[in-house]
């Protein structure tokens, strides 16, 4: 199958109009130590997502909702609201995943994340049983994938336009039923900090609403802007 075909296949693992739901098992690995959650996660390609941490006992402690305008944060013990733009530092107040929304939506929907601006050239070549397709951005932002059998992409390497690692991605636990990985996992390039998910209970649907990514706010709690 020629790479273009093997590309879309890929990036149409979740269609644009789906959306995923799980419960899901969270890894988290910081310099700070390793921090485990349970969750309930729903998100939408490109940058539609949500989450709310479970706790073992009683109500979710943590709501997050964002959408490509916007994104809420709801901390019912504190009684804070926050809100301001979807962006990669807001979200590191909060969870420390120094990833854009968009990339992490699109990784944990089982693909690979989109550049910002269009590739310039490709290239790709089998490595012992997978195929490994290197792409470059004309920023000179580059990423490798290596898709194993039936398409599925196994591992993903991000670079910046310098050509050094930002972060790497596996996909592993590949189950006939679903499309998506049942176990993927993120290293930042400091060797340090990981975040890996484990899903359960999975569901994938046609988005009909996409009130789910509207977090209201609450009565009598403080709000406070992130921007």
């Amino acid at each position: 199958m020629p790479s273009e075909k093997i590309l879309a296949s890929i990036s149409n693992t979740i269609a644009e109009d789906d959306i995923l739901s799980a419960v899901v098992q969270i890894d988290l690995v910081t310099s700070n130590g390793y921090h485990p959650a349970r969750a309930a996660l729903i998100i939408k390609k490109p940058s539609y997502l949500r989450l709310e941490l479970l706790p073992v006992i009683g109500t979710p402690d943590f709501f997050l909702a964002a959408s490509p305008a916007k994104m809420s944060i709801f901390l019912p013990a504190k009684g804070e609201f926050y809100h301001g733009q979807p962006t990669a530092a807001n979200l590191q107040r909060f969870l420390p995943w120094p990833i854009d929304i968009e990339e992490i939506v699109m990784i944990f929907a089982g693909t690979y994340p989109s550049m910002k601006d269009m590739f310039s050239d490709y290239q790709s070549y089998q490595e012992q049983d997978l195929l490994r397709i290197e792409m470059t951005a004309q920023s000179g932002c580059s990423q490798i994938i290596w898709v194993g059998k039936n398409n599925r992409l196994m591992k993903l390497v991000r670079k910046n336009e310098h050509g050094k690692e930002v972060y790497n991605v596996k996909y592993d636990n590949y189950e006939e039923q679903n499309p998506v990985a049942g176990e993927i996992t993120i290293n930042m390039a400091d060797g340090v900090t990981s975040v890996s998910i484990k899903y359960s209970e999975l569901k994938i649907e046609k988005a009909t609403d996409l009130s789910i990514f509207n977090l209201p706010v609450p009565d009598n709690v403080k709000t406070i802007p992130l921007d």
